[in-house]
């Protein structure tokens, strides 16, 4: 299933993409994409109605990020041998985790802001996993079993702030408008190999990242894994799991974005976002 959520910031309603890409309407059957919807048995239910049977949403509503309420938004950074390479730095002995604050999330076309003082904002496409029952310490081999689906995220930065203004990436990390996640949440039956995924990043039509999740260090089991040894993840909870090369920062020379920019992205399978990039 791709499961999404539509309408005003604020008064999004749940939906799901039929197999002619209509969005039909889910809010008779859920109230919204998050938490315990997003457990096995609400998933089960859901992949058995008659989507002929929901309404469809007329027109062309805004999408916003395909999981409401989330809990936690962690992220993981080095995690691509490649990325690694044209960041001039080793790859790390096990995942490097950081967090990028709730606020930060939009949906996956509203414009993305540049934060005031600026000098360096730049793009990160990445698969975004969403969990969808506790994980407290769970084995990389159960660890699929706890994932409800994937996303497209864009883990926008600000280079500066990150590195030189003190303290952990999050500064770097937080802006608001610098997490857009969607367009759809696509169920976990529905991706056959998450460690084999094309993506890629343009910015004004131009090809910057085109790369793949098989070049992941640390593969989605591992990443979720991991993280349940130092803390509970929750139903709704976001993971970003790295971005391939080819980021602002790792041009020759570093090329990052202004007023007026277009993004667009995508991973197979699992969508694509396109923001406009305004001044904030």
């Amino acid at each position: 299933m791709k499961l999404l959520r539509y309408g005003p910031v604020g008064s999004e309603k749940p939906g799901v993409l039929d197999e002619g890409g209509k969005i039909r309407d889910l809010s008779g059957v859920v109230r919204d994409i998050s938490g315990a919807v997003l457990g096995d048995e609400n998933l089960t239910m859901l992949r058995g109605l008659d989507l002929a049977g929901l309404p469809v949403v007329e027109g062309d509503p805004r999408i916003g990020a395909c999981v409401g309420q989330v809990g936690k938004f962690v992220c993981i950074g080095l995690n691509y041998a490649d990325h690694a390479a044209e960041s001039g730095l080793e790859l790390p002995a096990e995942p490097v985790v950081f967090f990028k604050a709730t606020s930060a999330i939009i949906g996956p076309n509203d414009p993305v802001e540049i934060p005031r003082g600026s000098a360096k904002t730049d793009w990160e496409v990445e698969l975004g996993v969403v969990i969808g029952k506790e994980t407290k310490y769970v084995s990389e081999a159960d660890a699929q079993d706890h994932v409800a689906g994937y996303c497209v995220v864009n883990d926008l930065s600000e280079r500066d702030f990150q590195m030189h203004r003190s303290g952990q990436w999050v500064k770097g990390k937080s802006a608001d408008t610098f997490g857009p996640i969607g367009p759809w949440l696509v169920t976990r039956d529905e991706v056959a190999d998450p460690q084999d995924l094309p993506m890629y990043l343009e910015v004004n039509g131009h090809r910057y990242q085109d790369g793949s999740t098989n070049t992941m260090h640390f593969g989605v089991a591992t990443i979720v894994s991991h993280l349940s040894q130092f803390m509970s993840l929750q139903p709704g909870d976001v993971v970003s799991t790295g971005t391939p090369p080819g980021v602002g920062m790792g041009q020759n020379p570093q090329a990052y974005l202004k007023p007026g920019d277009k993004m667009e992205l995508g991973i197979e399978g699992l969508g694509v976002q396109r923001q406009d990039v305004l001044q904030g």
